[in-house]
């Protein structure tokens, strides 16, 4: 209920529900946005400047380089079961980080495991140890 003012009454149980139009006890849940702007009442206007992570994409950026001359290298080398898992996953990695500027945490963790997986060479080449390295941190350690 509202008074005369447009406010909520006072002791109005709905005054504070999503969707009653309580007015100065309305609340607004947003879970996540990116990359938005958001704006709420009559009057209101909202912009929004999309900026870059900085060190995060020159890291991303980083890691689409090691992950090109790390698949350069596995050219190199008899293909094993192994190295073609790396190799796809390497594509999948470069493919993401193009396309959506990053590779995502899951991509990240397949391609580590995809590393440890092709064996012990290929942290001896300087382009598997980058790739590893890079991965490493951007996973958290």
């Amino acid at each position: 209920m509202t008074g005369t003012d447009g406010l909520p009454t006072p002791g109005d149980p709905t005054a504070d529900q999503p969707g009653t139009g309580g007015g100065e006890g309305a609340t607004v849940r947003i879970g996540s946005v990116a990359n938005s702007a958001l704006t709420f009442g009559a009057h209101s206007t909202a912009t929004t400047t999309n900026v870059s992570h900085g060190e995060s994409d020159a890291v991303q950026r980083e890691l689409l380089a090691a992950v090109r001359a790390l698949r350069a290298d596995l050219a190199r080398f008899v293909a094993t079961p192994d190295t073609e898992v790396l190799d796809a996953e390497l594509v999948a990695a470069e493919e993401e980080i193009t396309a959506a500027g990053e590779a995502g945490r899951p991509r990240l963790e397949r391609l580590r495991t995809s590393l440890a997986s092709a064996g012990e060479w290929v942290g001896a080449l300087g382009s598997g140890v980058a790739v590893a390295e890079l991965v490493t941190a951007l996973l958290g350690g």
